[in-house]
């Protein structure tokens, strides 16, 4: 077992974060007694429900579950589950256990944040994509409008339970997906990206993988807490994303962590052109995202991409594209680009990947 504790610049709140097995079975009672009193709720979706239902009744909580899938990350599902908390009683002492994948957590955390003003969130992520990135930090949304995580706010988890064991049940795409994230945060940490680079033909193991989570989690983790609202250097986390979030728009058949791989892929080709670069690193770089991804790199709508992309919250000028980018092993630059600019040399730099 590891545990991390987040104490967050200039406030009193902070985060406690568990790495251990077999959360569900034991230990979440063990830790946290507490929770039948408070009046609590189970919030997961249909996916996690059947594959762990017998384990979430031993809880002896009340469970609401929606509909699994990004398309159901909408503001129908956050005030249905709103409406569940209430009708359930929940109290300001109450907890709402975000028990999911990435969108649970998203929706979940967001919930707790607008119910009564703010109640503790206790998420219990069971994808690899949730435990490394989206449980740690306290970044809570719901899609809206056709632009992803538009509505959100900050909403720190009160504890994050990070469980290899749920690995065991997830498809190859779904670890594929984890491992977007997991290759962005070699992209900002020199140690994390040399001993991926050395266990390249391990990075689907399981063993492998639990290995390296919470070494992820603790860069993350120690990014969030110098930083917390995303003011300076946790922009470093958006890395791949503002490309990414755009082609995940576009491209309805990649998953979130190999939109985040194409996205920091076209973005370190960005960073060639205009920044100073370390060409060597930048090469391991996409050789690491090519051992990773499955899909073909070329056939990405990046007209479409480029439009959605200047809609990015993370944009600080209405005709202009705001990029977090790859320059050398594990450091990154701020880049900002014309929306024009921005979309032809996303066609152009297409043509020299396909």
């Amino acid at each position: 077992m590891r545990t991390f504790h987040i104490n967050l610049k200039g406030t009193a709140k902070k985060s406690i974060i568990v790495c251990r097995k077999n959360v569900l079975s034991k230990q979440l009672k063990e830790d946290l007694p507490w929770l039948k009193a408070g009046g609590s709720l189970i919030f997961t979706d249909s996916n996690v429900f059947a594959l762990y239902q017998r384990k979430i009744e031993s809880l002896a909580l009340p469970v609401f579950v929606m509909p699994a899938g990004e398309e159901f990350k909408t503001e129908q599902t956050l005030f249905s589950l709103l409406k569940a908390m209430a009708e359930h009683g929940l109290r300001r002492s109450s907890k709402l256990i975000a028990l999911g994948g990435g969108v649970v957590g998203d929706v979940g955390g967001l919930a707790a944040s607008l119910y009564m003003r703010g109640i503790s969130c206790i998420q219990v992520p069971t994808t690899l994509l949730a435990q490394v990135d989206s449980s740690v930090g306290g970044k809570t949304a719901i899609d809206f409008n056709g632009v992803k995580n538009l509505i959100g706010a900050f909403h720190q988890p009160m504890y994050v339970y990070a469980d290899p064991a749920f690995f065991k049940t997830l498809p190859e795409r779904e670890i594929r997906c984890g491992l977007g994230e997991i290759v962005k945060h070699a992209a900002l940490n020199a140690p994390l990206f040399d001993k991926l680079m050395q266990n390249r033909d391990r990075l689907f193991d399981l063993e492998f993988l639990a290995e390296i989570v919470p070494e992820n989690i603790q860069i993350k983790a120690e990014i969030v807490q110098k930083d917390p609202l995303e003011y300076g250097l946790r922009r470093c986390l958006n890395l791949g994303h503002t490309t990414g979030h755009a082609i995940e728009l576009t491209q309805k058949n990649l998953s979130h962590g190999e939109c985040v791989l194409l996205g920091l892929l076209y973005e370190s080709y960005l960073a060639r052109r205009h920044l100073e670069t370390d060409e060597a690193y930048l090469g391991e770089l996409e050789t690491l995202i090519r051992t990773v991804l499955a899909c073909k790199i070329g056939d990405i709508d990046v007209e479409g991409a480029a439009r959605l992309a200047l809609l990015d919250k993370k944009n600080t000028k209405g005709d202009a594209v705001t990029l977090a980018v790859p320059v050398k092993k594990g450091e990154f630059a701020i880049l900002e680009l014309s929306y024009a600019d921005y979309a032809r040399e996303l066609s152009e730099i297409r043509s020299t990947l396909c």
